[in-house]
């Protein structure tokens, strides 16, 4: 018992050197805030971050897991930044919804997530500054792209500033936390789908009522035991329910990606991604003549996606991910080649990778 006794009152010395040293990092934190304004700099820079997490992980020893020294630090760098300005993040809502969890992830617990009921209005509270940065989902890994996310690119001066992976679990809940209870499963059109499987084998007589956010679904399932919401495990908290069944999406490895949009343009930090969006003459191999530039300078394109201009008939904009920042070298050759062969050229944003 003395043994055990004397290894808290080690812990009890060493939290309280934490918090003197974080104590101490929060008034340089104060200070570099105040040179930020004067400078007219962005308080939030995306390449910062990421550079404290890998130089942290690199010199980490253990025992403490290199996974979690981002969850500790993301909360510090939230916190931190709030002592300079809260920032305010718009975000698809409502509460409760894997976007809100995606923002909350990128910028901590400290930043004030604002929900809102559209991706368009998520663009129009950051351009007009009435937010610093947007969170909108772009993609899932088994439903594919959010073409409205890709259309709102077309008119807007917003840059991508980063992009976050989030491994998507559905879980059944309810307010009982009893299957039998259930009459009505709710939720939103994706997570339906990605849990098909489960739903036909053990809900086979069981309406299932599609509505707009898995958040929605859990509002709904708050006010009656015979309602049951797929949501995320974050609206199971938030809106009182308990857990029926964990985890009954169909397939595992399920990744919603989103994006981060803002004026903000992150410089390089050796692991980064461009995204860009153009448009072609309607010929023979204009498409082949224009993507070339990146296969010439070795450059590999992650992603590409087509949608209707909306401007003209049976026009097309793409959507194309590289790998490399505007930057680099190889990558500022690319598109200056690039943008010989084709009609429209727009950089939506060089940003850090984000990582699952």
């Amino acid at each position: 018992m003395d043994r055990l006794n004397d290894l808290r009152k080690e812990i009890d010395k060493i939290d309280e050197q934490i918090l003197k040293l974080l104590n101490e990092r929060a008034k340089l934190v104060i200070e570099i805030g105040k040179i930020k304004k004067e400078q007219n700099k962005p308080l939030y820079v995306p390449s910062r971050e990421k550079a404290i997490y890998e130089r942290l992980k690199n010199i980490n020893t253990g025992p403490f897991p290199d996974e979690y020294i981002k969850n500790v630090f993301r909360e510090i760098i939230s916190a931190s930044l709030s002592l300079e300005e809260v920032q305010k993040i718009a975000y698809l809502g409502p509460e409760g919804t894997f976007t809100h969890l995606a923002g909350i992830k990128h910028f901590g617990l400290a930043a004030k997530l604002i929900p809102l009921s559209n991706i368009s209005d998520v663009f129009e509270y950051v351009e007009k500054k009435r937010c610093a940065y947007g969170v909108i989902p772009i993609e899932n890994s088994l439903e594919g792209v959010v073409n409205h996310t890709l259309d709102m690119f077309m008119d807007s001066t917003l840059k991508i500033c980063g992009e976050i992976f989030l491994e998507v679990s559905h879980h059944l809940m309810n307010l009982s936390g009893k299957f039998e209870d259930i009459r009505k499963i709710y939720s939103h059109p994706h997570a339906i789908a990605q849990c098909r499987k489960w739903l036909s084998k053990n809900a086979r007589n069981i309406t299932i009522v599609e509505v707009e956010s898995t958040a929605k679904a859990a509002e709904i399932a708050k006010g009656d035991a015979s309602v049951a919401a797929i949501a995320s495990e974050m609206a199971e908290i938030q809106y009182g329910l308990k857990i029926v069944e964990k985890s009954i999406e169909d397939y595992t490895n399920n990744y919603t990606r989103f994006l981060v949009i803002g004026f903000n343009e992150p410089a390089k930090t050796g692991n980064d991604k461009t995204s860009i969006m153009f448009s072609l003459a309607h010929k023979a191999g204009s498409l082949y003549n224009a993507l070339k530039a990146f296969a010439e300078e070795n450059i590999n394109m992650t992603k590409i996606e087509s949608r209707p201009s909306k401007r003209k008939a049976w026009e097309y904009i793409f959507y194309v991910d590289i790998d490399g920042h505007i930057d680099d070298e190889p990558v500022k050759k690319a598109l200056e080649n690039f943008s010989k062969n084709v009609n429209m050229l727009k950089i939506l944003g060089s940003y850090p990778k984000g990582e699952k």
